[in-house]
């Protein structure tokens, strides 16, 4: 192998808090006794962190993502459409992305990844103009997210069951309009998810099928069920079998469009990598090949 890679490590403070620090610390010694150069940027915002990726890649460094799925989808998704190659580092709440390309938590087994391993094209999501990487929701998972998001007290995947039961437990269900590479369908439930990886909120396997390379979304819809049974999909939601219910149906295409059919005046948000970008509607169209990462 040529000369050691070079890397910029953009860190996003508030994710994992010690425990991020410590296993980056670990990390930049690891691939600094290999003779790398380690640089480490503390974000200010996502903005930030995507000027911040861009302008390092731009200098032929490898830019790791350094946080939890929100870092890794703002990085990744800055530098997707580049040659840029790219690294995710997990150390957040949720790590969805991490654990779709099976990326290891032990630093040393990182450091290996990062300093040897060959970059693996992967698709990106444009969703409404900004390239993501895991997946686009909407539905109760959206609001779940945003409960989560605006508890202080709890974390990791505490936050997030809580803020699910707070969602779920004042959810109507919603009239959707889904339209997959120009079929429309009319549908009322819970949520749609347009998946790139078949991970999201904190490990759940909602699209278990789904591959970030095979330049399709899959498309999975929890549709209106008793509040009881939706608590039975939950539990499943871990393992995947909940595709199996007749009330999952799921779909694949190249670009979907959520929306809300109807004139009730209602708004919902849509996520994307763990964050809140906007409300419906949203056009999540995948971008095959978009990204070199160094993964598995």
């Amino acid at each position: 192998m040529g000369e050691a890679r070079a890397f910029t490590a953009i860190v996003n403070p508030a994710a994992g808090g010690s425990a991020s620090a410590s296993s980056l610390i670990t990390l930049a010694r690891l691939l600094r006794e290999a003779g790398a150069d380690v640089a480490v940027e503390y974000s200010r915002g996502l903005e930030h962190a995507a000027d911040v990726a861009r302008a390092a890649a731009g200098t032929g460094r490898v830019v790791l993502g350094v946080g939890g799925d929100g870092m890794a989808g703002c990085v990744g998704g800055a530098l997707a459409g580049t040659d840029a190659l790219f690294g995710v580092v997990p150390a957040g709440r949720g790590n969805d992305f991490a654990r779709q390309l099976g990326v290891p938590s032990e630093p040393e087994e990182q450091a290996k990844l990062l300093l040897e391993g060959e970059p693996r094209a992967v698709d990106a999501i444009d969703a409404n103009g900004t390239a993501v990487l895991g997946s686009v929701y909407a539905g109760v998972d959206a609001v779940a997210n945003d409960n989560a998001n605006r508890t202080r007290v709890l974390r990791g995947s505490a936050a997030y069951y809580f803020g699910a039961l707070r969602a779920i437990a004042t959810w109507r269900p919603a009239d959707y309009l889904i339209t997959v590479d120009g079929e429309a369908y009319a549908r009322q439930g819970y949520t749609v998810v347009a998946a790139n990886s078949g991970y999201y909120g904190f490990g759940k396997h909602i699209a278990p099928d789904a591959r970030v390379d095979d330049g399709l979304l899959d498309v999975v819809l929890i549709k209106t069920a008793p509040k009881r049974l939706f608590f039975a999909v939950m539990r499943e939601l871990e393992a995947g079998t909940h595709v199996r219910r007749p009330e999952i149906e799921v779909m694949r295409g190249r670009e979907v469009r959520i929306e809300l059919a109807g004139t009730s005046g209602r708004t919902l948000p849509y996520g994307a990598d763990g964050e809140l970008p906007g409300t419906l509607p949203v056009t999540a169209r995948v971008l095959p090949g978009a990204l070199r990462v160094l993964a598995p």
